[in-house]
């Protein structure tokens, strides 16, 4: 109640200034304006950066589409800090004046959207499309500045857009309506979530951007009004920064995700593999030597899984690896990337080996078949993994492999057409009923 008392505080100023318009003082000080309207595209540019990047890793639509929103206001307020009198152009200039209104139109279209339930394919569809996008964003920014820049219609004309205009409304009650849907979706959202504050800084952020867009509409240029959006658009987007700082570093946007990024399916194949006879290695060395042999085999076959393979490293134990494939859905060839990757770790650090006869071998076990995508712990230590039967069988098959060699199971063999195979027969496997059929992996 006191968060709805406290958002609804602007509007009333606002309609105190527009009704007593002796209230509504002029005030022009250019510093003061640049600085403002340059600091809230500067924490747009952050937050698009921060938000684009766990999209991107995540494959998340609807944190791509927050990204965007983010950038199309970064873009066109630093546009609108540009129409500062004496910082690129002497006087004023309609299309830099009408940038900042049009730039939150245009981030609450991606806040609407970020706030749609996207489904499978849907959401598929836009991170298919996501370059696409963010390069037709970027090229209308661009676009609206050199226009603006070079005086040409239909941006053309020293005058600005009048207060309560046609113009100024047309721009505004979209904008208002679309941040309006989306603070009721992210509501929704925060009630569900086990981790609601950022999903409830986004809705009292929209709150604000929608009431910046009427005060654009009703303020007149230098006076409060005219001074209180643009306080109303920095306070907005420093409450999602502040929110989202305060989240765990690790998954910082995980409570945005959608579900099928936070608890999906996928099918996957996983790599498991550990040295044989580390512990024994261990006890006869330092912990100097040990950590020598462990950096010196992982620096060579960590790069090889994750840069030729597109492997994503779920975790590292110890002397032991954890290599997931297909994690996004992006790789339909996975048993076939992990089973490379596989040789690749053997080859690799097979060299540093022959190099070194005393230090233990890496054995594999590699696994195919369907797992569960989640988002793991709480804030103080928050992970991205997969879970289920699939990764506790690549586990076990990593033991039954020797000292060089890649043990794996009936799914990957399958899938691995025309491969060098050794049938090792069922087995039993802990923690399963059935034996289980397993391979070993001598070529592709």
């Amino acid at each position: 109640m006191l968060l709805l008392a406290a958002l609804a505080l602007p509007l009333l100023g606002l309609a105190l200034l527009v009704t007593r318009p002796h209230l509504d003082v002029d005030w022009q000080h250019n510093p003061a304006h640049f600085w403002i309207v340059l600091s809230a595209s500067a924490l747009n540019f952050v937050l698009a950066y921060a938000t684009g990047s766990a999209a991107t890793q995540r494959n998340d639509a609807r944190v791509y589409l927050v990204s965007l929103g983010f950038l199309a206001a970064a873009g066109f307020l630093g546009l609108h800090a540009l129409v500062t009198p004496g910082v690129l152009i002497a006087g004023p200039n309609a299309g830099f004046h009408l940038a900042s209104p049009i730039g939150l139109l245009t981030a609450s279209l991606f806040a609407a959207a970020s706030s749609e339930r996207l489904d499978g394919g849907q959401a598929s569809a836009v991170m298919r499309k996501a370059s696409l996008i963010r390069a037709l964003l970027i090229a209308l920014m661009v676009g609206w500045g050199l226009v603006s820049l070079l005086d040409l219609p239909p941006l053309n004309g020293a005058t600005p857009p009048v207060r309560q205009s046609l113009q100024m409304f047309a721009i505004a009650i979209p904008g208002v309506v679309l941040y309006g849907i989306a603070v009721f979706r992210y509501l929704r959202l925060a009630r569900g979530s086990s981790a609601p504050a950022l999903p409830l800084a986004m809705a009292a952020a929209f709150t604000l951007l929608a009431e910046a867009e009427i005060a654009i509409a009703f303020s007149r240029n230098w006076h409060a009004s005219w001074w209180e959006w643009h306080l109303l658009m920095l306070a907005a987007f420093g409450l999602i920064a502040l929110s989202a700082n305060r989240q765990w570093h690790e998954e910082r946007f995980a409570s945005l995700y959608l579900e099928e990024t936070a608890k999906g399916t996928r099918e996957v194949s996983i790599i498991f593999a550990d040295l044989q006879g580390f512990t024994a290695f261990s006890e006869r060395h330092d912990s100097r030597e040990v950590s020598e042999m462990l950096n010196a085999y992982f620096s060579r076959a960590i790069p090889s899984v994750t840069k030729r393979f597109g492997g994503h490293v779920d975790r590292i134990m110890g002397d032991a690896l954890m290599v997931t494939f297909n994690m996004l859905g992006d790789q339909p060839d996975h048993a076939d990337r992990a089973a490379r990757a596989a040789f690749a770790i053997q080859n690799d650090t097979g060299e540093i080996a022959d190099q070194h006869p005393n230090w233990p071998r890496f054995r594999i076990g590699i696994n195919t078949g369907v797992a569960t995508v989640a988002v793991l712990g709480a804030e103080g230590g928050r992970t991205y993994s997969v879970i289920g039967d699939t990764v506790n069988t690549a586990s076990r098959l990593e033991g039954m492999a020797q000292p060089g060699g890649i043990v794996i199971g009936a799914e990957t063999a399958r899938r691995l057409q025309g491969a060098n195979l050794e049938m090792l027969g069922e087995m039993n496997v802990k923690g399963k009923s059935e034996p289980v059929m397993i391979y070993r992996l001598l070529g592709l």
